[in-house]
C-alpha cells in the first residue's frame, strides 16, 4: 500500500498554474489519507459516511454525506463547506461532521466544491454552495431531511461561501434554521489585508500573507460582491455562531462580520479561543481547542433545530 506523505510547502507567490494543481493534487490526496488521521481526527464510529453526487444545472457536484447509523425519523440538515480556497476536500472535514450527524442527529453534507484555480473563480466555488443548499432544501423528502430545520456551517473559505449562501438563502426564501461561521474569510476584497490581525499573525503553521495574497490573486473579478463583509444588507439573516482563534490572521475577518451582524439586527454569538490557529477545527490531533469548539457547535446547532 502507498504511503500518502504530505508535499513540501510551495513558494506561493511564484508557483505557476500547472505547479499549482500539481501541489493541491499531492495535498488533498494527503488530507484524505490514513496518514493524516493523526491530525484531523477519526470520525465517529456511529456515523456512516458516503461520497454522492448532486445533479445540478450543468454539472455533477461531488458531496460527502454523513449520517447517523440509526435512524428513524426524518432529520435536519446541515451542509458543511470545508476550508482550503485552492486546495482542500470534504474528508479533512471527517471528525467534525461525523460527530455532528450522530449526536446532533442530522445529516451532514459536506460540498466539495470548485477549487480557486487561475480558469476557475471563487466565484464558481460559491455557487456551488448556494445551489448544493438549495437543491438539498427542494429534494429533502427524497433524502430524509426536514427541510423546515436547515443550517449552514462553513469553515475558512467555505465560511465565505456558507455566509454568501445563508444571505441567498433569505433573498430566496429559502428559511435556515442557523449559521455557524469558523475563521471565516469575509473580505477579499481589495482590503483583504488591511485587518489588524493580518499583521499581527503575518505567518503562522496554518495560515500566513503570501497563501491569502494568493488566493485574493486568484479569486478573479467582482471580489467585494463576493465579500460577506461587505453586503449592503445583513438582517433578517438566520441565528449565527462565529467561531474565531486569536491567533489566526482572519481573526479580525470573523470579529468585523459579527459586529456588522449585530448591527444589523442579526442575533449572532462570537466565540473566541484564545491561542488557537487557523483551521483548527480540522486539527483536533494537534489542537486541543478544537475539541471545545465542536462542543460549542453542536450545542449551538441544537439549541437552533429545537427552536
Amino acid at each position: 500500500m502507498i504511503q500518502e506523505t504530505r508535499p513540501p510547502e510551495p513558494d506561493w507567490l511564484a508557483m505557476t498554474a500547472g505547479e499549482l494543481i500539481a501541489y493541491r493534487e499531492a495535498e488533498n490526496r494527503f488530507r484524505a489519507s490514513a496518514a493524516a488521521r493523526a491530525f484531523t481526527g477519526e470520525p465517529d464510529p456511529d456515523a456512516v459516511i458516503e461520497w454522492r453526487e448532486l445533479a445540478l444545472p450543468g454539472r455533477d457536484l461531488p458531496v460527502r454525506v454523513y449520517r447517523p447509523a440509526k435512524r428513524d425519523r426524518t432529520l435536519p440538515l446541515v451542509v458543511h463547506v470545508h476550508g482550503g480556497g485552492f486546495v482542500g476536500t470534504a474528508a479533512q472535514s471527517d471528525w467534525v461532521n461525523g460527530h455532528l450527524a450522530v449526536r446532533l442527529p442530522a445529516v451532514v453534507v459536506s460540498v466539495e466544491h470548485r477549487l480557486v484555480a487561475p480558469d476557475q473563480p471563487l466565484a464558481d466555488a460559491v455557487d456551488d454552495g448556494w445551489d448544493a443548499l438549495r437543491h438539498l432544501v427542494r429534494d429533502a423528502g427524497a433524502s430524509g431531511i426536514d427541510p423546515a430545520r436547515a443550517a449552514v456551517f462553513g469553515e475558512s473559505c467555505g465560511g465565505l461561501i456558507g455566509a454568501l449562501a445563508a444571505i441567498r438563502a433569505r433573498d430566496a426564501g429559502v428559511s435556515l434554521r442557523a449559521q455557524v461561521l469558523v475563521n471565516p474569510a469575509t473580505d477579499v476584497s481589495a482590503t483583504m489585508l488591511d485587518h489588524g490581525s493580518v499583521a499581527e499573525h503575518a505567518s503562522t503553521p496554518t495560515l500566513g500573507v503570501p497563501v491569502l495574497r494568493l488566493i485574493q490573486r486568484l479569486a478573479g473579478t467582482g471580489t467585494r460582491a463576493l465579500s460577506p463583509l461587505h453586503a449592503d444588507d445583513l438582517g433578517g439573516l438566520a441565528p449565527t455562531l462565529v467561531v474565531v482563534p486569536t491567533h489566526d490572521p482572519l481573526a479580525d475577518h470573523g470579529r468585523r462580520y459579527a459586529e456588522r451582524l449585530a448591527a444589523a439586527g442579526t442575533p449572532v454569538r462570537l466565540a473566541e479561543y484564545p491561542g488557537a490557529g487557523h483551521a483548527f477545527l480540522s486539527l483536533p490531533g494537534v489542537t486541543p481547542q478544537a475539541e471545545a469548539a465542536r462542543a460549542d457547535i453542536l450545542a449551538f446547532l441544537l439549541t437552533s433545530f429545537a427552536a
